[in-house]
C-alpha cells in the first residue's frame, strides 16, 4: 500500500524532492458552508482508532459483525472521525467541541490536529470569543489543554457548557459503559484538568442558552448527563451539530449502545427522536463521528433511518 501511494504521489507531482518538504496532506480537512448569514466551518481533528464493538456492545456479534461487512469496514477496529466547527454569527467567532489535543499514554497520533488546521485556516485563536461543549470527553475538550493554547485565546473568553456536564464529572460514573483499558482513566483526569484550567471562564446553563444569534446550544443528556446539541438557524436556514448523539450505525441501528455513553438506554431515546425531528424537518445534520466532513440530511427507510450526505458544493 505505501509503495502504491508513493508511486500515485510521483505520478500527481507531489512526490518529496530532496530540499524541499513534501505536502503535508493528501486529503481534504475543511469544509465551509453558509447557514444563512451564518458562516460553518467543519475542522477535522483527525482520525480515532477503536474497536468495532464499541458500536455496539449489546447487540449480537454475528449481527454486527454482518453491518460491518455490508459497510466494507474492517470486522476488528476501524477510523472514527473527529469533526469540530467553527461558527460565525455577527460578532461573535463560536468555536464548537475542541478536539482530542495530545494524550501520549493513549498513542493517538492521528487525532489531535485541531490547532494546526485552525492555523491552516487562517483562524487565530484569540479571534475566538466563545467555546460551546458539546460535552466533556477528552475527545471534545482536549484540544482546549494542548500546551501554549490557553494563553492564546482572549482573556474574556466564554466556555459554554451545561452545568450537569460538570456536575456529572465531579465523580462520574461508568457503570453502565463499555470502554477500552485505559479510557476511563483517561476520561476523568482529562476534564479535571479542563475544569482546573478553565473554570473562570466557564458559562454554565440548564437546558437551553442563545450563544449568539441564531445559534442555540440544547441539553440532551443520554450520552453523558449534560450532553448537548447545538442548533443553527438563519434565513430559513438550519443545521445542527449533534456532537455525540448520533453515529453511523444508529441510522441503521439506533437502539445498538456506543460504548462510550453513561446512559445507553436515554442515548437511544435521545438519538431517535432527534433523528425523527431531522427527517421532518429536512435541515442539515453534522456529528462529532459521522465520516469527514459529516454533512447531510435525515431520511426514513421503513422503521429505521438513512443517512444522505450532501453533495458537496464547489
Amino acid at each position: 500500500m505505501t509503495m502504491v501511494l508513493q508511486e500515485t504521489e510521483t505520478k500527481l507531482g507531489i512526490a518529496p524532492h530532496p530540499g524541499r518538504p513534501g505536502p503535508e496532506e493528501l486529503v481534504p480537512s475543511r469544509y465551509a458552508l453558509r447557514v444563512g448569514e451564518i458562516e460553518v466551518l467543519v475542522v477535522s481533528d483527525g482520525v480515532l482508532p477503536l474497536p468495532t464493538a464499541m458500536l455496539a456492545h449489546n447487540a449480537d456479534p454475528a449481527v454486527r459483525a454482518a453491518w460491518l461487512d455490508d459497510m466494507f469496514l474492517p470486522p476488528d477496529a476501524f477510523d472514527w472521525s473527529l469533526n469540530v466547527v467553527v461558527v460565525r454569527s455577527g460578532a461573535q467567532t463560536i468555536l464548537v467541541d475542541a478536539g482530542l489535543g495530545a494524550d501520549p499514554d493513549l498513542n493517538l497520533p492521528r487525532a489531535g490536529q485541531l490547532v494546526r488546521r485552525l492555523e491552516a485556516a487562517g483562524i487565530d485563536l484569540a479571534s475566538v470569543t466563545d467555546v460551546v461543549l458539546t460535552h466533556m470527553h477528552m475527545d471534545h475538550i482536549g484540544g482546549l489543554l494542548v500546551g501554549g493554547v490557553k494563553d492564546r485565546f482572549r482573556p474574556d473568553l466564554r466556555i459554554h457548557v451545561a452545568a450537569a456536564e460538570v456536575a456529572f464529572w465531579e465523580a462520574p460514573d461508568f457503570t453502565h459503559a463499555s470502554m477500552p483499558p485505559g479510557f476511563p482513566e483517561a476520561l476523568r483526569a482529562t476534564a479535571r484538568r479542563f475544569v482546573e484550567a478553565y473554570r473562570s471562564r466557564l458559562r454554565l446553563f440548564d437546558d437551553e442558552h442563545e450563544v449568539a444569534p441564531g445559534v442555540v446550544v440544547r441539553r440532551t443528556g443520554g450520552h453523558t448527563p449534560g450532553h448537548s446539541v447545538v442548533r443553527l438557524a438563519s434565513r430559513g436556514d438550519r443545521l445542527t451539530f449533534a456532537g455525540d448523539a448520533v453515529f453511523t450505525v444508529g441510522f441503521d441501528h439506533p437502539d445498538w449502545h456506543n460504548g462510550f455513553e453513561h446512559d445507553p438506554e436515554e442515548a437511544a431515546r435521545v438519538r431517535v427522536g432527534l433523528l425523527q425531528e431531522l427527517a421532518a424537518n429536512g435541515e442539515l445534520l453534522v456529528a462529532t463521528h459521522l465520516p469527514f466532513p459529516s454533512i447531510g440530511h435525515v431520511a426514513t427507510d421503513g422503521d429505521t433511518f438513512r443517512w444522505v450526505p450532501a453533495f458537496w458544493d464547489y
